[in-house]
């Protein structure tokens, strides 16, 4: 048994109290004993423009950001799923939207770059990510500690070939770091992470951003750990808004159980 943590939080155009949110968030949910904790989308910025962004955004494995994950991890020994911070990108004005992972000795263990986009308009709200992201290309999952782990961030959620390529070999765990919009994740947030749980027949476990932000954006929350059969083990404060955490332990026996039961990624055809 292992236990696994999803934070929410509620971030501000303040880098520096983000931060400080976030590592009280992670000592608190490593003090109930979590091993993996995970932070959500955008935990340490959620700008008043789309560009801010750009303001913070770090070098490759350098920066104060990094620093912050990396010094959290290493502090509270803990495997940290550093939710998503902008890093350099190749084209101009733009930045990637990366989920670094950290191991307990402070090292990175793993990056990925969201790969889709989010794109929104229903008259009364619009979002259009590309502006200031740039895409990435690459599905990551990675070993540690007896677990395989695969990430994605927010929009990914939506796209179930990702999870596909991320089960080959399959993995024990997904990660959905996000920042859902209310309207959105009203309508489908648990139902599509429960969708990811049972078809990938692994855990998921999706931090959140969740309640009404300076910036006027309102987000969803409900940070949640899933098991491979679809059934909520853990919901950050009963699904209510603000900072807090859900946890859970996750085991291995689970896992073979449903999928031997039910052997549904052996039956893949295409």
């Amino acid at each position: 048994m292992t236990q696994f943590a999803a934070l929410q939080t509620v971030s501000t155009p303040d880098l520096a109290r983000n931060l400080e949110a976030a590592g009280r968030l992670i000592a608190q949910a490593a003090e109930a004993g979590a091993q993996w904790v995970s932070l959500p989308e955008y935990f340490c910025l959620m700008g008043l423009r789309d560009d801010a962004k750009l303001g913070i955004a770090e070098a490759d494995d350098d920066g104060p950001i990094q620093r912050f994950l990396s010094d959290a991890a290493r502090r509270h020994q803990v495997t940290l799923v550093g939710g998503t911070l902008p890093i350099l990108a190749r084209k101009a004005g733009h930045v990637r939207n990366a989920c670094c992972v950290y191991g307990p000795d402070g090292r990175r263990l793993a990056r990925y770059d969201k790969i889709h986009l989010f794109a929104f308009d229903n008259g009364k709200e619009t979002y259009d990510e590309a502006r200031v992201l740039e895409a990435g290309d690459t599905p990551v999952a990675f070993e540690h500690g007896g677990w395989r782990a695969g990430l994605s961030i927010c929009y990914d959620l939506r796209f179930p070939e990702l999870y596909r390529d991320l089960m080959r070999p399959p993995c024990d765990v997904l990660f959905v770091p996000a920042a859902f919009t209310h309207t959105t994740g009203l309508a489908h947030w648990l139902l599509l992470l429960r969708a990811r749980a049972v078809e990938n027949q692994c855990y998921v476990v999706a931090p959140a951003q969740g309640g009404l932000h300076e910036n006027g954006r309102r987000t969803f929350g409900h940070s949640v750990i899933i098991d491979p059969w679809g059934e909520v083990l853990s919901l950050a404060l009963d699904g209510a808004e603000g900072e807090g955490f859900a946890i859970a332990e996750l085991s291995r026996e689970r896992i073979e159980q449903v999928r031997m039961q039910l052997p549904a990624l052996k039956h893949r055809k295409l």
